[in-house]
């Protein structure tokens, strides 16, 4: 086995993939679910694992017969509540692989549940790369489609912006495929969707040939850095912050392309991702969850445990990053031009609260696009995610950054935390209304709803 193949299933086992795998009926008892931090949790009727299209279709369609609800399982990465049922439950994890590819035309076809780390080795076989991805790669391709998943970068949009044409297939069964120019309105509301106009079957992805990346890493103190972002997002391809409360430092990410790859060795990779940024981050905050009040010293400690440097390799090694210590996280998209504002104030409302968190607060921008429910519709973006170690309690931090970000004209990331309804979400997507019009159109009986997405949507 090559060695980059040893890396995808390690950080499979990593990121608490297979922890996310459905368990099997034992005794009679019904197969349990759980999301990657553990915060969401469902008991499905049943689970059924499509291996092929036709096999999908089959499953759509006897759930419809049996006048059930069907929700779509990934990786599990989502920390909002959009897959629980305790119907049935498809998960994806057969439906994996590269349907075609185009290597002229510089675009593939992904199977749905392909995870984002396997496809990125997949298209380098055939020089091919994503313009963009995001920092977590565990994904299956559906899903971050479906939630408006994206990276940074003032050129680039979420990752839906770079799909041109789904495959899925509807509440009747019906297989429908489309595009810009082929059933454009059902493509328009599918490529940010939150799986509830149907179930992605294959997502077509415009690419570009295979590219190295520099990733050059930086800590510098917080104003330095807030007066010279928007330059340094001009000079970089990609370019980013963590800010740790209750310091002044920030660790700085800048990716642009060069010609060669330099890797990192082995244990530089081990020492850095493992025992610095996992390892140790992990120890100091079960030490925090203990004793919550300890949560500033750490907070500030956990600034100097940032290791800076530079390697450059290809694209698809260089855009994630390790997540091996488990939190939940809230993220809000608000206009670019009131971002260093929001997060100002989030800073005041840390400090004036002396809230128990020691997670840094990550700061990036994202291009506008014209993708109907998605964060980032008609305005450039500063995307603010904030985090709390898992187990511990988030409500008053996560209540707090919420209302900040309201006032900033923000808009959540559908995958992560949030506690919107339908009576706020729309008065902020001019296009709610067509995007419902297609969702009642292809599901009118609501067969791919559940709870959450009843509250989000209204219905």
């Amino acid at each position: 086995m090559r060695p980059r193949a040893l890396d995808v299933w390690a950080h499979k086992l990593r990121t608490g993939r297979v922890a996310c795998y459905h368990r099997r009926h034992v005794f009679g008892r019904k197969p349990r679910w759980t999301n990657w931090s553990g915060t969401v949790r469902a008991t499905p009727e049943r689970v059924v694992k499509p291996a092929s299209i036709d096999a999908l279709i089959a499953a759509v369609r006897d759930t419809a017969a049996r006048g059930a609800k069907l929700r779509v399982a990934g990786s599990g990465h989502s920390f909002s509540p959009v897959v629980p049922t305790d119907q049935t439950m498809l998960s994806l994890d057969r439906l994996r692989g590269l349907a075609e590819v185009d290597r002229e035309g510089r675009c593939a076809t992904a199977l749905a549940g392909t995870p984002i780390n396997v496809l990125g080795d997949m298209l380098a076989e055939y020089g091919l790369a994503l313009a963009n991805q995001g920092d977590i790669d565990a994904q299956a391709i559906a899903g971050a489609v479906s939630t408006g998943t994206h990276g940074t970068g003032v050129g680039y949009g979420c990752l839906s912006t770079q799909v041109n044409a789904l495959t899925l297939v509807t509440a009747n069964g019906e297989l429908i495929v489309c595009s810009p120019t082929r059933e454009p309105e059902i493509f328009k509301a599918a490529q940010v969707s939150l799986g509830s106009l149907g179930v992605l079957a294959r997502i077509r992805m415009q690419l570009e040939p295979s590219y190295v990346l520099r990733d050059v890493r930086k800590n510098m103190p917080l104003e330095a850095c807030l007066a010279d972002f928007e330059d340094n997002c001009r000079r970089h391809r990609h370019y980013e912050f963590w800010w740790f409360p209750y310091s002044d430092v920030v660790a700085t990410k800048a990716l642009d392309v060069v010609p060669e790859a330099r890797p990192r060795g082995w244990f530089k990779r081990v020492m850095v991702d493992k025992v610095l940024e996992t390892g140790l981050f992990w120890a100091v905050s079960e030490g925090v969850r203990r004793v919550p009040a300890s949560a500033r010293q750490v907070a500030r400690f956990s600034a100097r445990l940032m290791a800076e440097g530079e390697y450059a390799d290809s694209s698809y090694r260089v855009f994630p990053s390790p997540r091996d210590v488990r939190f939940n996280e809230m993220e809000y998209a608000v206009p670019v031009e009131q971002g260093i504002d929001c997060l100002r104030e989030i800073r005041a409302f840390i400090e004036g609260r002396q809230i128990a968190v020691h997670f840094p607060l990550e700061y990036r921008v994202v291009a506008a696009d014209d993708i109907w429910l998605s964060p980032f519709y008609q305005r450039d973006s500063a995307v603010i995610s904030v985090h709390m170690y898992a187990g511990m309690p988030f409500d008053e931090y996560f209540a707090g950054c919420e209302a900040i970000f309201r006032n900033h004209r923000g808009r959540p990331h559908w995958g992560k935390m949030h506690s919107l309804s339908a009576r706020e979400l729309q008065d902020m997507y001019p296009q709610w209304g067509r995007f419902h019009a297609v969702r009642r159109q292809l599901d009118p009986g609501g067969m791919f709803m559940n709870d959450h997405l009843g509250r989000i949507f209204g219905a």
